[in-house]
Order: C-alpha cells, then structure tokens, then sequence
C-alpha cells in the first residue's frame, strides 16, 4: 500500500444492464480505471450500486462480474482496503463480498477521518424529505424477515425476478436520475441539516446518477459522484484535496 497514496471513490457502476455486452463493455472499461488508479491507490471506496441487482443466497450468488470481482479479490489481497456501500440496486449482500473477496461491507452510512478531513459518506438513497413511499418499501427491504422469505424462492427464479423489478424501477425513475433540482436536492439538503448537528468537512455520495459539486456552507462540500452509465466519473482524495474527475472522457 503507497503510504502517501491517493483514496479513490466511486458509485453506480450498475453493471447487469442495459445488455450482456453493454454491461461487459462497461466492465472492461471500469478494470481500465483501477489499473489506472492502482499505482498511487491508497484505499477505495465503492458506494453503491456496483451491480444493478445482487442477492446473495447461501450457496449461490448471481452469475457474472467475474473480471471485476477478481480484479478487487486481487487489489484486497495486495492489503489495500476496499469499501462497498450497499446500495438500493445491492442491499442483499451476506458475507460473499467479504469472505471471498475481501471488502469491508457498510450498511449503513458511514463517518470516517481521512487525511486530516471529517467524511460523511454513504449511497445516498432515501436521505433528506420526501420519498416516504420509497422509504417504506427500502424498510422493508431491508427487514431480515423480508430477506429470508426471498431466500426461500429458488434462485432461477429470485434473481430473474429481482433483475426484471430492478430493471423497471430504474426505467421508471430515470427522468428523476437525469434532472437537477438545485437548492432542492435531497441529499443537499440532507447535508445542510446534519452540518448543523454533527460538522463534517465533506459530503460524499453516489445515487444521484449525476457528477455534482454543491456547497453545504463556507468551506463545506457535498459531492455526488454520478455513475458510469453515462459519465465514467469517479472522486479523488489526494493530500487532503478532494475531487470530481472523468475516465476516459474521450
């Protein structure tokens, strides 16, 4: 590990759609980035919506990803820590990731100390007012109870189901994922209310599907990382700097 290295962020790789070769094409490309980052890569940070749908039964995962997980099995393995974030596409992840890759799974979101800032960090789903509908059902979701019955349906099945749902719920937000709300975004707001109760020096979140840099007050930054679909763009945290960059803008 670089000892005065460079930790890098990124979110919403939402690899499984739209196709089997577009989301392969996309999968090559992210390897690209962390051969491209690896050389000064400290630490990595991977906050949510890695795949488009992933559950995980006790004897079986869903099929695929092998290039990308084999390739962070082999940066964890190297002793450089990785973070994966559930997201609202990956919530249902139960000691794979862990266990045969190496990541350290949060789900929940996290307060870390990095490089002399206070980060607040996290996938950025069903933060801020509004979305109660959304909310509800993230709840319940994410109830053990919920999960278990799921496990119970066969994985042929479960995880053919779960990419269809995935796949319609994306569909049906995607004007939602593409729009700038400004002063009203959630997450920004979100921010503004919790910089009052416990300060941070950087906001950082994915989700959002859009590359954003906002103020949360003087000297405050909330970043949303955007997605890989449609921006390649990824943060960077370099000697106590951070900052919104593009792979492969070209």
């Amino acid at each position: 590990m670089p000892e005065n290295g460079s930790i890098y962020f990124a979110s919403d790789f939402h690899l499984g759609v739209p196709t089997k070769e577009k989301s392969l094409e996309r999968e090559h490309r992210i390897l690209r980035w962390l051969d491209f980052i690896e050389p000064d890569l400290s630490e990595l940070f991977l906050m949510g919506d890695i795949f488009d749908f992933w559950f995980e039964y006790k004897h079986a995962v869903p099929k695929g990803y092998t290039r990308l997980l084999g390739r962070l099995a082999q940066i964890s393995d190297a002793g450089i820590p990785i973070h994966f974030f559930k997201g609202n596409h990956d919530m249902w992840t139960f000691g794979y990731l862990e266990d045969e890759i190496g990541l350290k799974v949060h789900s929940k979101d996290q307060i870390m100390e990095r490089q002399g800032l206070k980060l607040y960090l996290g996938h950025g789903d069903g933060l801020g007012p509004g979305e109660q509908g959304y909310k509800l059902m993230r709840s319940i979701f994410r109830n053990p109870l919920t999960q278990w019955a799921f496990a119970r349906v066969h994985p042929n099945f479960g995880i053919g189901l779960g990419l269809f749902w995935s796949r319609k719920s994306r569909a049906a937000n995607e004007a939602g994922d593409t729009s700038f709300f400004g002063e009203k975004e959630r997450i920004l707001q979100f921010a503004k209310a919790h910089q009052k109760v416990n300060p941070m020096d950087l906001y950082i979140f994915g989700h959002r599907h859009l590359p954003l840099e906002m103020d949360v007050e003087e000297g405050v930054k909330y970043f949303n990382l955007g997605d890989w679909i449609s921006y390649n763009t990824y943060g960077k945290l370099s000697n106590g700097a951070f900052s919104l960059q593009e792979f492969e803008k070209d």
